[in-house]
C-alpha cells in the first residue's frame, strides 16, 4: 500500500463511515480554500509597498472578516451535527452483540441466542497461516449478517479498552462497570479488521478485532451449527 493511501481513511463498509468520509472531504475543501486565501493575502501584504498612515479603523472590513468566518463555521457545523445525530441513532436492531474487554483479549456474547459466546485471541506469529495478517487475525472471528442493523454493547472487566473498527466508523470505549452502546450497518460482505485503541497495558497492541460479514442465510446456518 502506498504512503499516500495510508494517509486517508479506510474504504467505508457502512453508511455511517461513508458519511464520515464525505464530511471529512467537505471540511478539507473548506480548509484548503481558507489556506489559499490567507496565503495569498499574506504574500500580497509582504511584497506590496502600499501604505496608508491615516487608516485608523474600517468598520466595513471588520464586519466582513467577522461575518465570513461565521458563515464558514455554519457550513461546517450543520453537517457535523447531522452526522453526530446519525451516529447515536439506533433503530430496531436485528442482533445485539455484547463485547467484553480483558487484558488482553476480547469476549463476545450473542445476546439474542443461547450459548453463543466465545473468546477471541490474536493468533501468534509462529502459528499464523500464510493467508492471514500478522498481529491482526484472531482465532475466533465475529460473524455478523450484512444489510442488517447491529447493536453492540461494550464493557470491560479490568481496565479501559476501546473497541474500534475503522472501516465501519466505530470506536467505543470499554469501561469497567459501565455499559456503552452503539450501532452499525454493514452493507457489503467481507472481513474487517480493528484493534484496541486505548493504551490498556503491556499487550495493548496484541488484542485485535476481526468481523466477518456474510449473508443472512449463511449467518443462520452458522448460528445453528454453533449451537
Amino acid at each position: 500500500m502506498s504512503t499516500w493511501s495510508n494517509m486517508n481513511f479506510q474504504n467505508g463498509a457502512s453508511p455511517l463511515m461513508e458519511q464520515i468520509i464525505f464530511f471529512h472531504d467537505h471540511t478539507l475543501i473548506i480548509l484548503i480554500i481558507i489556506t489559499i486565501l490567507v496565503g495569498y493575502l499574506m504574500i500580497n501584504l509582504f511584497f506590496n509597498k502600499y501604505i496608508n498612515r491615516f487608516l485608523l479603523e474600517n468598520q466595513l472590513i471588520e464586519l466582513i472578516w467577522t461575518v465570513i468566518p461565521a458563515i464558514t463555521l455554519i457550513f461546517i457545523a450543520l453537517p457535523s451535527l447531522r452526522l453526530l445525530y446519525l451516529l447515536d441513532e439506533l433503530n430496531n436492531p436485528l442482533i445485539t452483540l455484547k463485547t467484553i474487554g480483558h487484558q488482553w483479549y476480547w469476549s463476545y456474547e450473542y445476546s439474542d441466542f443461547s450459548n453463543v459466546q466465545f473468546d477471541s485471541y490474536m493468533i501468534p506469529t509462529n502459528e499464523l497461516p500464510l493467508s492471514y495478517f500478522r498481529l491482526l487475525d484472531v482465532d475466533n472471528r465475529i460473524i455478523l449478517p450484512m444489510n442488517n442493523q447491529i447493536r453492540i454493547l461494550v464493557t470491560a472487566t479490568d481496565v479501559i479498552h476501546s473497541w474500534t473498527i475503522p472501516s465501519l466508523g466505530i470506536k467505543v470505549d470499554a469501561n469497567p462497570g459501565r455499559l456503552n452502546q452503539t450501532n452499525f450497518y454493514i452493507n457489503q460482505p467481507g472481513i474487517f479488521y480493528g484493534q484496541c485503541s486505548e493504551i490498556c497495558g503491556a499487550n495493548h497492541s496484541f488484542m485485535p478485532i476481526v468481523i466477518e460479514s456474510i449473508s443472512t442465510k449463511n449467518f443462520i446456518n452458522w448460528i445453528n451449527n454453533y449451537s
